[in-house]
């Protein structure tokens, strides 16, 4: 009888350990594993008037009258800002805070129930620090729009991986300079349900085809590094693969793009869109960054769409990630929309980049990197 029972108990005690090992995977690879399923995303509520936005610094400091500007600026279109209890502390000449004060804004900003949205001071340096900090758990029990990009592609990852979808946009350190340029207005109307369909002129450097999947990405050189992390979004199949980078060397982002088809993730991409490569070198006798990466991606018989005018140029267009998309890649042009249910309307980044930049304009119509 003491043996059945010892039995008995051991196996009761293996059944938790499984029990706990499970769950904690869950937590860690949820909604896919291995490249074997597709990403899928809840969509967070639209805003409304009088919903509460925070704002928060998960990277380097921002100067608190950037901060407060931008709060006037979300009274002005009707929201009701809250500022993250941690934000305006410095850490290290850089940080804006410690690890542990970075993560716990977060967190707050997700256990709020009052708060709809939440929006990042700027980007920087240090999310990468965040990951195996934050559960997952935590960012799908409540769904909520966060917006950011650059370094803050890492917490795409994270929310991507949690299934919720995120808003690459405009930060504070942008919006503070007064909020009535497109950039970010057309952010302000997607958080409020304005999806918007873009359509791009011809790029010497695409790859043309029709294709759909999940967007995923970011700066190359942030989500790069997150691979097989908590912070990975690339690990499941029909992606549509964004890319975007500033003030990196044409090598180096060579280097990413490899480190990227090493590890199998242009295998499972349906297509790839380049943003802006701002300040990028040319050391090599490539026409621009985009001509060394399509000859990376070719191979792969996947549509390329160039020039989309997001990331860290004077026009940074929102994208929703992990948002299922169709880009439509022509000889005399491209599309990319957001099959996501919204107020649907045509954006030409033809007029938007004419009017905020005119020179890179004419850059963009010969082809050429901005």
């Amino acid at each position: 009888m003491y043996n059945n029972m010892k039995k008995l108990f051991l196996l009761g005690a293996i059944a938790a350990l499984f029990f706990v090992s499970c769950e904690k995977e869950d937590n860690n690879t949820r909604p896919y594993s291995n490249g074997t399923m597709t990403l899928n995303c809840v969509k967070p509520a639209y805003l409304s008037a009088g919903d509460t936005v925070a704002l928060i610094s998960p990277s380097y400091y921002t100067p608190m009258e950037n901060v407060e500007a931008t709060a006037d600026l979300l009274r002005s279109w009707g929201l009701v800002p809250v500022i993250g209890p941690n934000v305006g502390k410095v850490e290290d000449g850089k940080y804006a805070g410690t690890v542990a004060e970075r993560v716990s804004d977060i967190l707050w900003a997700f256990d709020n129930p009052n708060i709809k949205a939440i929006i990042c001071n700027r980007g920087g340096y240090g999310t990468i620090q965040l990951i195996g900090q934050i559960p997952l758990s935590k960012l799908s029990a409540s769904p909520k729009w966060f917006v950011g990009f650059s370094d803050i592609c890492t917490l795409h990852g994270l929310l991507n991986r949690a299934g919720v979808m995120s808003v690459h946009g405009t930060m504070s350190s942008f919006l503070a300079r007064g909020g009535s340029d497109t950039t970010s207005t057309m952010m302000r109307d997607l958080l409020l349900g304005q999806i918007p369909r873009y359509h791009l002129p011809a790029h010497a450097q695409n790859i043309t085809g029709t294709a759909s999947g999940v967007l995923v990405g970011g700066n190359l050189c942030t989500f790069t590094p997150n691979l097989g992390s908590q912070a990975d979004a690339m690990m499941g199949r029909d992606l549509i693969l964004f890319v975007e980078e500033v003030g990196e060397s044409m090598h180096n982002i060579d280097r990413q793009m490899r480190i990227l088809q090493m590890n199998g993730v242009l295998d499972r991409c349906k297509g790839i869109v380049l943003g802006e490569f701002a300040d990028c070198g040319s050391e090599f006798t490539y026409e621009n960054v985009e001509e060394m990466i399509r000859r990376i991606v070719e191979p792969y018989g996947i549509p390329m769409l160039c020039g989309l005018p997001a990331g860290h140029g004077d026009v940074n267009l929102p994208l929703v990630m992990g948002a299922p998309v169709t880009i439509d890649v022509r000889a005399d042009g491209a599309t990319l929309s957001f099959d996501i249910d919204g107020e649907q309307h045509d954006v030409n980044t033809t007029d938007v980049v004419a009017k905020a930049k005119p020179a890179a304009y004419r850059m963009r119509l010969a082809g050429k990197t901005m």
